[in-house]
């Protein structure tokens, strides 16, 4: 068969199973999971995996699992991802009340995309007209989110890094992958369908703890040492630098203090508190984190207490490969129609979020479309798919049709992108890197 007779029989099956698809991601939206933890999801991709005759390795990373297609002919090794996890949203329609976990950035949708493409490809004839392989992995906690819990795992040598693909990496399930795509959800922000191109922020994380002296707040509070007001006039001191960064290094830090002491009656001796540092390269965002350590130290300088500050490696900011997005917009374009398509140039912000899809765009030709099929914040209580068939079907289709075309005609095209991308990064370099970026230290005066 020609590309276009295979792209029509995969986008015909697709449809065929379109009801399906749509119901786990349903599914999965009604059993919401962080990171690390999505132990239901898992085990509903390894049954759509059985059910496609699909074998799989699973407990990836924890709970990822990845399972693939071999055209018999020789190739290159296509990924197609998708992320297991959710975030936590207190009070959203389809949050778990108890650990408030949340599809509130429309990962449920990834997952059955994923395992639509697959479908598209198994089916009759498909196979043996391409060259290469295609490898389909769902991938726990993309979502840098419950740094504390993470970092215990980290110690506890469950994990080495708190993202999910930062991880499979590690473990070497990127070692013979040679191009990935994926496509995420968001809002509308035009009136496009479907947004490709431009690039995010990457980022590292920190985990913090300020020591002070427990006294009795009412009673003796001058006996105490409040680890409290540490804290506070560390995050004022955060603020005070933001007329030092540059515009155009999108520079993001926002904390959270997620313990903020044991008893009102006592002056608060151990507070912890998490932060992002976001920026738009890694040169800009590891300057940033050594604005905010010096932020930290002068809260703890302040009221003569101590303070440990952990960084961690976050996640690297992304770049789209313009021919891999070429082949998808000519794909996604028949689906939706040109004129429903935005591209955004490679240096243009699609937003200030990260993503570790950005770190495996250091490493290989990536592409990371948004299908505008939600409406509400993302993150939000409000967030939510209001178009499954373009969430899922149509982006199925494209993602499936792009597959055919890197792969049809002895993968001249998949070749062709791989040898003309200058990746910066190799997965050895990468990983030093990551590990350089991991410190600890305590700071008292």
């Amino acid at each position: 068969m020609d590309s276009v007779k295979i792209k029509s029989v995969v986008c015909d099956e697709i449809e065929k199973n379109k009801y399906k698809l749509i119901a786990v991601a349903k599914e999965i939206l009604e059993n919401p999971e962080p990171g690390f933890k999505e132990f239901k999801t898992s085990k509903i991709v390894s049954r759509e995996f059985s059910y496609l005759d699909m074998p799989h390795e699973s407990e990836i990373a924890i709970t990822g699992l990845k399972s693939h297609l071999d055209s018999g002919n020789p190739g290159p090794n296509i990924a197609v991802i998708g992320e297991l996890d959710s975030v936590k949203v207190l009070g959203h329609p389809f949050g778990d009340k108890e650990t408030t976990a949340a599809h509130a950035c429309g990962h449920h949708c990834q997952i059955a995309m994923m395992l639509g493409v697959a479908v598209g490809l198994k089916a009759t004839g498909v196979l043996e007209s391409l060259s290469g392989k295609v490898t389909f992995m769902a991938v726990p906690a993309e979502e840098y989110i419950e740094i504390e819990y993470r970092d215990n795992l980290r110690r506890n040598g469950e994990i080495e890094f708190l993202g999910g693909k930062p991880e499979f990496v590690r473990l070497g399930h990127f070692d013979d992958i040679d191009m990935a795509m994926m496509t995420h959800t968001s809002v509308p922000t035009n009136d496009s369908k479907i947004t490709i191109g431009g690039t995010n922020v990457g980022m590292v994380g920190k985990s913090i703890q300020f020591s002070g002296v427990a006294s009795h707040a009412g009673g003796s509070p001058h006996l105490g040492v409040n680890a409290l007001n540490a804290a506070m006039v560390a995050m004022s001191a955060i603020h005070a630098q933001r007329e030092t960064y540059r515009d155009k290094d999108s520079i993001r830090i926002h904390p959270i203090i997620t313990k903020g002491g044991v008893a009102v009656s006592s002056v608060p001796a151990d507070v912890r508190m998490e932060t992002y540092v976001r920026g738009g390269s890694i040169e800009a965002f590891l300057s940033a984190s050594e604005k905010v350590d010096r932020a930290l130290r002068a809260g703890a300088m302040t009221v003569g207490g101590s303070v440990t500050i952990q960084t961690l490696p976050g996640y690297l900011p992304i770049q789209n490969n313009e021919t891999f997005l070429d082949l998808y917009q000519n794909n996604a374009a028949e689906l939706v129609g040109q004129e429903k398509i935005s591209r955004l140039p490679p240096h243009v912000m699609h937003g200030t979020g990260s993503t570790d899809m950005g770190d495996i765009s250091q490493l290989m030709p990536v592409i990371h479309p948004y299908v505008e099929a939600a409406s509400g914040n993302g993150h939000g209580i409000d967030y939510v798919i209001d178009d499954y068939e373009l969430a899922v079907v149509t982006c199925a289709k494209a993602m499936a049709m792009t597959v055919v075309d890197l792969l049809a005609d002895g993968a001249s095209n998949a070749s062709r992108i791989i040898s003309e991308n200058d990746s910066p990064l190799t997965i050895s370099s990468y990983l030093s890197l990551l590990r350089s970026m991991t410190k600890e230290e305590t700071f008292k005066e």
